[in-house]
């Protein structure tokens, strides 16, 4: 038998080379283990700052909301903000991150009532982050190493939120409870819905539109009244219509329906209802009598602010309104008798109550202007609120804390009807004589607004946040 010995140098090497590969592959795997663990660091981080980012962006938003909603859309030009690159601009600091918002308000040398709010948020990339990333943003005339930001931007499209969107609107019931009670719309921005701006009976559309908030049974009493448009209650609250009422579209009544056509009630309806705001603080005029073009009037406002304590009209009492007005009565409101305000062409009366009545009868208000220009006011303290004129009214009532009655009609037979032009927004409404309700349309385009509010939005492009409308152009 013949043995091979193995030198002991070959085994030497064979370990050492054994040990070799795995010392490498134990290598390897930390290597690749540790490149994971940096990875997933990184990608942890660089997710943190994009979405720390969106504060950021916000603040910008919140900013520029602030700015339009507290200085219109054609005063922009202040409070810090600056015009550069066609836009109305804001940079503001937040800790070491700081965002740069802009507003575009106008289109083809007009103002624009949808402004676009570009906002763009930068945050500090962590160290770790940007020296993986390579540069980003960063600032401009340094010398490296500095702050490296990430930047995310969005685009958004802005609108104005109309006060009248539907005809008549209460936080709690409405009760319909007059006769030859009817609603209808029509658009006096429109030649096709309307004559010269005014109401035209030939010319009726259907979004008369009835809604309240309340969830309760029988939330609204349409009774027999004809309702030419929606009724919407708050969310379980239901409608009650008599036998001889319907709420429908204008070709359904007028093919002789009767109760509710499919589709015109919903229970979607849950809105806020701001209260009012003082006019103004100082500086106001206190009415005065006055003559214009021959005739005698007891008030006459010419444009501007006054304020009284209290107003009665009674007996054959006239204001005259000549210019844009505003009137801050403090106490009571009421017209009595054959009293009526009345605006001359192009002028606008502002009317703030905030004593708890207010009545506008009499000859009521005289305006042959669009209903926008005459705009009932009722602070917090305007809780009653009467409607008991001889004649139409055109303008709009925005008094959410007043139960609303509308009074006038009961004694004139019943083929006698009241006009009511413009829309309301109160707390309660009960229609106890002959109504006839005019929504206008064009209160919805270009009436009194609240404020702007977010009408959609887009992330920007990366190239697009570059983009940045510096104001100090310390970026790149």
């Amino acid at each position: 038998m013949k043995l091979i010995h193995t030198s002991r140098q070959a085994a030497r090497g064979n370990t050492i080379l054994l040990a070799l590969v795995m010392t490498a592959l134990v290598g390897l795997v930390l290597a690749c283990y540790l490149n994971l663990v940096h990875s997933q660091n990184y990608s942890t981080m660089r997710s943190q700052a994009w979405n720390s980012s969106i504060p950021i962006v916000e603040a910008g938003l919140e900013e520029a909301l602030s700015h339009l909603n507290t200085h219109g859309s054609t005063n922009l030009l202040c409070d810090g903000w600056t015009f550069t690159f066609g836009k109305y601009v804001m940079q503001r600091s937040i800790g070491s991150n700081y965002y740069v918002v802009s507003i575009t308000n106008f289109v083809s040398g007009a103002t624009n009532l949808a402004p676009v709010i570009e906002s763009r948020g930068f945050v500090v990339l962590p160290v770790l982050t940007a020296s993986g990333a390579g540069p980003v943003f960063a600032t401009a005339g340094v010398a490296q190493p500095v702050s490296q930001f990430m930047g995310r931007g969005v685009r958004v499209n802005t609108r104005l939120d109309f006060i009248f969107t539907k005809g008549m609107v209460a936080k709690d019931q409405i009760d319909m409870n007059g006769n030859n009670i009817s609603s209808n719309s029509f658009d006096s921005s429109d030649p096709n819905y309307s004559t010269g701006g005014a109401y035209d009976p030939s010319k009726v559309k259907d979004n008369g539109d009835i809604a309240t908030n309340s969830t309760l049974t029988n939330s609204v009493n349409v009774g027999n009244a004809n309702i030419y448009g929606k009724v919407t209650t708050g969310p379980n609250g239901t409608v009650a219509v008599g036998n001889q009422g319907a709420v429908g579209s204008k070709a359904w009544q007028n093919a002789g329906n009767k109760g509710v056509q499919p589709g015109w009630v919903d229970d979607d309806m849950n809105v806020d209802f701001p209260e009012v705001k003082l006019p103004f603080n100082g500086g106001y005029f206190a009415p005065g009598s006055g003559t214009v073009n021959g005739t005698n009037y007891d008030y006459v406002l010419t444009g501007g602010n006054y304020q009284m304590s209290s107003l009665s009209m009674s007996s054959s009492a006239k204001m005259y309104i000549t210019g844009d007005a505003v009137l801050y009565v403090t106490g009571d409101f009421s017209m009595t008798g054959q009293s009526s305000i009345q605006l001359a062409s192009g002028a606008s009366l502002k009317l703030y109550v905030g004593g708890a009545s207010g009545a506008i009868g009499g000859n009521g208000i005289v305006n042959s202007g669009n209903s926008s220009k005459f705009i009932y006011y009722g602070l917090p303290s305007n809780t009653r609120l009467s409607f008991d004129g001889n004649a139409t009214f055109t303008g709009v009532i925005y008094a959410p804390n007043a139960a609303f009655a509308l009074n006038g009609g009961g004694n004139r037979g019943r083929d006698y009807t009241y006009d009511f032009i413009g829309a309301s927004v109160t707390k309660s409404v009960r229609l106890n004589g002959h109504y006839s309700f005019h929504y206008d349309e064009a209160l919805a385009k270009n009436g009194p607004f609240r404020s702007y509010i977010i009408n959609g939005w887009n992330e920007m492009t990366p190239e697009e946040v570059a983009a940045v409308p510096v104001i100090y152009h310390n970026y790149y």
